[in-house]
């Protein structure tokens, strides 16, 4: 006699809940080949990739803000005032274009600190110029009160500052 497959359902279920057996399933005539697929493996596959994206989309739309500096929409009415130093090689002084001694050097320093507003102070210097020289004129620089001060570079030798026409 052959047992259909509920009452096989049914006694499998009373050894697996007995312990004797493990519950199982068995659907249609015994006979028959089984034709599910097997999905296990094709749920491991997607709860891997499932793990995959998750670790790695946080690090993909993760954003490095950068505060970028805006527009001016007013630019200055005028270029300010520039006055060029250049420091030659022997350690003499060229105040736009023209040599000057230390004490003028001075003079004109203090004249630039009194006006409003204070110019520009570009600092150029020889190639080969020892450091003492340029840092005895940043020096001068500092102690008359010029704020606005930077280094340039490339702008060659001074060129003596055309004399005025008569």
């Amino acid at each position: 006699m052959r047992a259909n497959s509920k009452d096989l359902n049914i006694k499998a279920l009373r050894q697996g809940l007995a312990g004797d057996g493990m519950a199982i399933s068995v659907k249609g005539e015994s006979g028959d080949p089984m034709v599910e697929p097997n999905v296990i493996p094709l749920v491991d596959i997607m709860l891997v990739l499932l793990i995959i994206f998750i670790i790695t989309i946080p690090v993909m739309t993760h954003a490095v803000k950068i505060d970028l500096p805006r527009d001016n929409p007013n630019p200055p009415p005028t270029e300010p005032v520039v006055v060029r130093i250049f420091v030659e090689f022997d350690g003499s002084i060229y105040w736009n274009g023209s040599p000057v001694d230390a004490q003028t050097f001075r003079d004109y320093v203090a004249i630039e600190n009194a006006k409003d507003p204070q110019p520009e102070i570009h600092v150029d210097a020889h190639r080969r110029v020892p450091y003492v020289y340029v840092a005895n004129v940043l020096f001068t620089l500092q102690r008359g009160g010029l704020q606005k001060v930077g280094f340039v570079s490339g702008e060659g030798a001074p060129v003596p500052a055309p004399a005025p026409a008569s």
